[in-house]
């Protein structure tokens, strides 16, 4: 959706540019190519993605500044910068088609993929996926099925995972693949099977407790203005998003049962998107991944 994010985004009247999830750089540099003194942040914890985005984004000199995090730490590491008066920022969230296409990283459930699914990468950091399947409690395993899978079997699917855990420990997508046909049935939908192994990579790489975090570090990172859009690819980000830009509209957030305000007294900005945009027909054609895009725009009072 580069032309609806440069659309909001107005990178042509310069400033500074934060791309929270940068990934190889493609609308890092529609950013920076709009404006010759737009200058731009971008943040991604794949270090992969960086020496991708450092790569494409070379030409543009030191109107760039790649960071290898996660951008829910934005505030901490750019708050005390000079970068606390963004015109704009802009978070791509889902997980990018170079980690899917790359078996090793373990994000689609081909046969034979790796049960990996780490964003920051195939080592260090937060365990696998096969780690996660193979110790957490049945209890564990089902909410996360229901939370962020919301799959209506989840105690089945859970002790079914137990069960197999228990024979032969999950190293790959076949085992969990199997695992879910054996509840599910043997002719499982494919989106059904990518449901549950969404909900698994969302646990893995903490994925909404981040971007609740980060949306909050990012707004305070906006200056009287300055945009934020956000595009999701699934209800559970696109509510948080959607919950977030809300009340920061709002003008109060005390409980019901305060007689009288007592927080701040007014919205923090507006919501420029009372729906969320989807992308064109002949944008899903070129890029069917794009089918399941929302996204949503948020101005800094």
């Amino acid at each position: 959706m580069a032309t609806e994010v440069l659309e909001y985004l107005r990178p042509e009247r310069g400033g500074r540019f934060l791309d929270g999830t940068v990934g190889g750089g493609g609308h890092a540099a529609q950013i920076l190519s709009a404006c010759p003194s737009a200058r731009l942040v971008g943040i991604d914890q794949d270090p992969e993605a960086i020496a991708a985005a450092a790569e494409r984004l070379e030409e543009y000199g030191d109107r760039v500044w790649l960071i290898e995090e996660n951008f829910r730490d934005a505030w901490d590491l750019l708050g005390d910068s000079g970068w606390g008066d963004l015109s704009g920022a802009l978070l791509d969230l889902g997980v990018s088609s170079h980690q899917i296409d790359k078996q090793v990283r373990g994000f689609s459930f081909r046969s034979g993929t790796p049960l990996v699914m780490r964003m920051g990468g195939t080592t260090g950091g937060r365990g696998p996926a096969a780690d996660l399947l193979n110790t957490e409690s049945e209890k564990e395993l089902g909410r996360l099925f229901r939370e962020y899978g919301e799959e209506r079997r989840w105690r089945a699917l859970a002790r079914e995972v137990v069960r197999r855990r228990s024979e032969r420990p999950y190293e790959v997508a076949d085992q969990l693949v199997a695992s879910i046909e054996a509840v599910l049935g043997p002719r499982t939908r494919e989106k059904d099977k990518a449901r549950i192994f969404q909900a698994v990579r969302i646990a893995v790489n903490q994925e909404l407790a981040a971007l609740e975090d980060g949306l909050d570090g990012i707004r305070r990172l906006l200056r009287s203005g300055g945009r934020l859009v956000a595009i999701s690819y699934h209800s559970l980000e696109d509510r948080i998003v959607k919950n977030a830009f809300r009340e920061w509209g709002r003008s109060c957030v005390c409980p019901p049962e305060v007689p009288e305000c007592r927080c701040r007294g007014r919205p923090l900005g507006r919501v420029l998107t009372r729906k969320p945009v989807r992308p064109t027909t002949e944008e899903v054609a070129r890029n069917p991944r794009a089918r399941s895009a929302r996204l949503r725009v948020w101005e800094s009072e």
